[in-house]
């Protein structure tokens, strides 16, 4: 259903809300997220019995578009802007084949010889799975090139015997069988990393590797980038919307959690917007738990007790690639004795999506890490849609709601300076 009979003035006078949207590690166009938002908002919206209807951003900033909608009687418009940083995704994703491999070492080594590697594998199996995926996978494919390039050096060996003079050939047959077996192995990497949109190894690994480059600290270019990102919040929260609302995906919620942190320190406007942050499907052991993250620690530590915001983490045990009901807080070992946040609720796809839905996605592993961003046919309070969409704050909406029971808050973390 769409609001195209709906006047144009109606949603103004409503409910009015900012949407910013920080993505994960996403190499793609921000349209991607439009789109998306598009389809699965339309169904939801069918499914739902609500009106929503998207259309173009018309004032100038972050890539975005807006949402005009009718949902439980009530009208409300929604600027959305996604913060882009898939430049610099693109950017560390852009290493040859053997860069890829030292990667791959050099991440291994971080994780295993800092020790959590094996503290989160006590948290979730799932998130330690997709992490140990990319490297079994490259390993297979390495193994498959060595045995490749062994075979075609000696069947190269053994042709080139009963050719006269072909041990003068490149300075013999050894160098001419090494030289075909070299092009065959490599080229069969080529080949597997030529297919990497289907199985995503080598994505994957570029995306551990990132976190784990500096041990835990933020990269210098990905700093400035998160200081212009919080500088467009800090605007909107200057604006007359009724909620400014920051949605961090995957590895875009500890950005977040940095980001609000120093916007909250620097201070907020008296008068401004309700403030929230709904982090979904996030992933932020892997990077609290090394070395040197003291200051993502050390900001998972302020935010958790400050009334400045709204914080609801939405994960859910049917998504193997984030650290499903795992309070971000508390298992990192930083929770303040004042401790507010986050509450941490389940999106329950077993239960929020019908039998026959479930089990098309199911093992789509990496489909499943984005169903947040999209239409359940058993929705539960848990709606993205009604969310950022709907004419209510994050706080009101969950306000009363208590946590998952079966969440998990055993401080598992190895390292728990916060650098302060």
């Amino acid at each position: 259903m769409t609001l195209n009979a709906m006047e144009p003035d109606t949603a103004p006078s409503g409910f009015r809300r900012r949407v910013v949207y920080i993505p994960g590690y996403d190499p793609f166009h921000p349209r991607r997220y439009r789109e998306l938002y598009r389809s699965e908002g339309r169904t939801q919206a069918q499914i739902s019995g609500y009106q929503i209807d998207l259309k173009p951003k018309s004032e100038k900033g972050p890539y975005g578009w807006r949402v005009d909608a009718l949902i439980d009687g009530r009208a409300c418009r929604s600027d959305f802007d996604v913060l882009v940083w898939s430049d610099i995704v693109k950017s560390s994703m852009d290493q040859g084949i053997f860069a890829t491999y030292l990667q791959l070492v050099r991440t291994a080594a971080v994780y295993i010889g800092s020790g959590a590697l094996f503290r989160l594998m006590r948290l979730r199996k799932g998130p330690m799975i997709a992490a140990l995926y990319p490297i079994v996978f490259l390993l297979v494919q390495l193994g498959l090139a060595i045995v490749l390039a062994v075979g075609v050096f000696w069947g190269v060996v053994a042709a080139t015997g009963q050719i006269p003079g072909a041990d003068l050939l490149l300075y013999g047959r050894g160098a001419l069988g090494a030289l075909a077996g070299a092009a065959a192995g490599y080229g069969l990497l080529r080949l597997c990393k030529a297919f990497d949109h289907k199985i995503f190894a080598y994505y994957l690994m570029h995306d551990y590797a990132y976190s784990a480059q500096h041990r835990g600290a933020v990269p210098a270019t990905l700093a400035v980038r998160m200081d212009q990102f919080r500088a467009t919040i800090g605007q909107a929260l200057t604006a007359s919307y009724d909620e400014v609302l920051v949605v961090g995906h995957s590895s875009g919620a500890h950005l977040a959690v940095t980001i609000l942190a120093d916007l909250i320190r620097a201070g907020l406007p008296d008068q401004r917007p309700a403030l929230g942050f709904l982090s979904l499907g996030q992933v932020v052991p892997m990077v609290s738990f090394l070395p040197r993250a003291q200051r993502l620690r050390a900001d998972l530590h302020y935010l958790a007790a400050r009334p400045e915001l709204t914080w609801i983490d939405v994960t859910a045990p049917g998504d193997g690639c984030a650290f499903a009901l795992c309070d971000p807080v508390s298992v990192t070992g930083v929770a303040p004795p004042d401790k507010r946040w986050p509450l941490v609720i389940s999106a329950a796809f077993s239960q929020t999506l019908s039998p026959d839905r479930w089990r098309t996605l199911r093992w789509r592993f990496f489909r499943l890490h984005f169903q947040y961003l999209c239409a359940f046919d058993r929705p539960g309070d848990y709606d993205y849609f009604r969310i950022t969409a709907g004419a209510q704050t994050l706080g009101a909406r969950y306000g009363g709601r208590k946590p998952s029971a079966s969440r998990i808050e055993i401080a598992t973390s190895g390292y728990r300076d916060t650098g302060r």
